[in-house]
């Protein structure tokens, strides 16, 4: 087994290798603004440091989201298009999941939250039983309206740490990790576990809209 995992649904641009054993080699920067210029020069690094071409990939792991639009489209479609190009199948999780999974090197076990910014004030987040057991599915929200949901909770996450009045007991993991996620992901294939398909996990409508109502300036 010889995973790429990759994620671009939250600010960090995170790229892993992994051999159904242990995380070969990683690549972790955080930049909302560059993904799509950061992803390919970082699965370079990562193949160039474990010393492996492309060709020797038996699939590919990408984080679905939830996520911001742009962002998150630039993982997903270059996940998709190495999957064609190689011939190998292509694994989606829920980005949400991948924090979860991290959250226990931060010594975190028992129920807790993750939370993650979903701009407009808002966060995506799920609640978890254990690192590995989310319950129910990931939703968008106001903070303040999933106060008494989320109260008494460890959280992990960049939306927790934004919202402390919400999240007060905000700890680390900040940012996904693709580390994580291929390790949870090794887990799962070895386990015989489903995955998601590798479609966007938006809950809500991209940022940007064509205009309302707006004037047709071409001659009739």
């Amino acid at each position: 087994m010889l995973l790429l995992a990759v994620d671009t649904a939250t600010p960090a641009v995170t790229v892993a290798l992994h051999d159904g054993e242990s995380v070969l080699a990683e690549s972790h920067q955080v930049d909302a603004r560059r993904h799509g210029e950061l992803l390919i020069p970082s699965v370079d690094r990562v193949l160039a440091e474990a010393g492996l071409k492309l060709d020797a990939l038996t699939g590919i792991v990408v984080g679905v989201g939830p996520g911001p639009y742009t962002g998150l489209r630039v993982g997903l479609v270059t996940a998709s298009t190495f999957a064609a190009v190689l011939g190998v199948p292509v694994h989606g999780l829920c980005t949400l999941d991948g924090l979860a999974y991290a959250a226990a090197s931060a010594g975190i076990e028992g129920p807790f939250t993750v939370a993650t910014d979903a701009r407009r004030k808002e966060v995506y987040w799920a609640r978890y039983e254990d690192p590995r057991t989310r319950v129910g599915e990931p939703s968008v929200d106001r903070p303040a309206d999933i106060a008494e949901q989320v109260a008494g909770l460890p959280a992990v996450g960049q939306g927790a740490l934004l919202y402390p009045e919400v999240f007060p007991d905000a700890r680390g993991p900040e940012h996904q990790s693709a580390a994580a996620l291929a390790s949870l992901a090794a887990e799962r294939l070895a386990a015989g576990a489903e995955f998601l398909p590798p479609t966007p996990l938006y809950l809500r409508r991209p940022d940007a809209q064509v205009p309302k109502n707006y004037k047709v300036v071409t001659p009739q």
